[in-house]
C-alpha cells in the first residue's frame, strides 16, 4: 500500500492506493496557501493518518508516500525549489514529512504526477506517452521509455508554454501567445465572454444570467441546443486545442497522448474534431497514428500518480 498526495494551490488531496493504482480511500482539506510549509506538511501527515483509516489500515502498513506538488520540484532531494501560488522557496518538504513518518518519501511535480496516474490506467503498455491537462492553465507530462521525462534540471514538459501566436496574447510567463492562452479553461471562459458581448442576443447570456456566470461549459451547452455564436467560440476553442496538439505530436511522435481537465468531460464532442484534425495535419503522413484518448482518472490522477511514482521509485532502489 502507498499514499499519494496531490497538493494543490486550493486543496491539499491524499488517497490510500494499492500497488495496482486503484485508490482504497481518499480526503482532503483545504491548502490555505500563505502559509509555511511546515503548517502545510502537518496538514499532509494528518490526512496521511485519515486516508489509511479509511482504508482500514495502519501506518505500518505503508510502504512509501508521494507527493506531487506544483511549481520546479528536486525529486532526487524531495524539495519544492520554487512554487509561486504556494509561495514556497527551496522547501525541504520531504525531509518535514519524515518527521512525522519512518517512510520513504518521494516527491514528483504535480502535473508529471498527474500524467504518470493516467499513464498507469491508459498506457501502461506504451514505450511513450504524453498527457494534457486543460483547466486553469494547460499542463501536462511526458513519459519516454516508460519514465517521466523532466528535462536536465526538472522543469522540462512546460506543454502549455508553447508559443502558438507570436506578440500574441500575454502570458503569466512573461512571454506572449502561449498554448494556455488559448487552450485553458480560463481561456475559454474569456473566448466566451468576448462572444457574448458580440452577441447580446446569444442564448449563451440567458444561460449566465441563470447560472449567475460564465464556466467552461457555457458554450458547450449552448452549442448543443444550435446558438451559432456558441457553436463558433466552441469550434474555435477545440481548433486551439488541436493546434497546439499538432505540435506535440509532431515533436514527440507519441504513441498516446491523453486530454485531461474538466472540460474533457464533453467527451466525443471535444474528443472527434481534435483527431480529425490532428491526423490531416500532423508530419506524418504514412505511419501508424498516434492514438489519442480522454483521460480516465479526472482528479484522481494526481494521487494515483504520486503514490505509483513512490512505488517505482522504491522499485528502482
Amino acid at each position: 500500500m502507498y499514499i499519494g498526495i496531490d497538493l494543490g494551490g486550493t486543496n491539499i488531496a491524499a488517497g490510500c492506493v494499492g500497488g495496482d493504482g486503484k485508490i482504497l480511500s481518499k480526503s482532503s482539506m483545504p491548502t490555505l496557501k500563505g502559509r509555511s510549509y511546515k503548517e502545510i506538511v502537518k496538514d499532509m501527515a494528518t490526512l496521511c493518518e485519515r486516508v489509511t483509516r479509511g482504508a482500514g489500515l495502519c501506518m505500518s502498513d505503508i510502504k512509501a508516500i508521494g507527493i506531487g506538488s506544483p511549481g520546479t520540484v528536486d525529486s532526487e532531494n524531495g524539495v519544492v525549489v520554487y512554487a509561486g501560488n504556494l509561495r514556497f522557496k527551496k522547501a525541504p518538504v520531504a525531509a518535514e514529512i519524515k518527521k512525522y513518518f519512518d517512510l520513504p518519501v518521494y516527491m514528483e511535480n504535480d502535473a508529471n504526477a498527474a500524467a504518470y496516474g493516467e499513464y498507469i490506467v491508459c498506457g501502461h503498455d506504451a514505450d511513450s506517452f504524453v498527457f494534457i491537462t486543460l483547466g486553469t492553465g494547460v499542463g501536462g507530462g511526458i513519459i519516454i521509455n516508460k519514465k517521466i521525462y523532466r528535462g536536465f534540471n526538472s522543469a522540462g514538459a512546460e506543454i502549455g508554454h508553447i508559443c502558438m501566436e507570436m506578440n500574441g496574447i500575454e502570458c503569466t510567463c512573461g512571454r506572449r501567445g502561449c498554448f494556455e492562452r488559448y487552450a485553458s479553461v480560463t481561456a475559454l471562459r474569456e473566448q466566451t465572454s468576448e462572444m457574448m458581448k458580440k452577441h447580446p442576443e446569444s442564448s449563451m447570456n440567458k444561460w449566465v444570467k441563470r447560472k449567475g456566470h460564465v464556466s467552461g461549459r457555457t458554450a458547450f451547452e449552448c452549442a448543443k441546443a444550435g446558438d451559432e455564436a456558441a457553436v463558433e467560440v466552441k469550434n474555435n476553442y477545440i481548433r486551439y486545442i488541436a493546434e497546439g496538439i499538432t505540435n506535440i505530436v509532431n515533436i514527440f511522435q507519441p504513441e498516446i497522448l491523453v486530454i485531461g481537465g474538466g472540460i474533457s468531460k464533453e467527451g466525443d464532442v471535444l474528443l472527434e474534431p481534435i483527431k480529425e484534425f490532428v491526423y490531416k495535419y500532423d508530419f506524418n503522413k504514412y505511419m501508424p497514428k498516434t492514438d489519442i484518448r480522454i483521460a480516465k482518472l479526472f482528479n484522481d490522477a494526481g494521487i494515483v500518480g504520486a503514490a505509483m511514482a513512490a512505488k517505482s521509485n522504491i522499485e528502482r532502489h
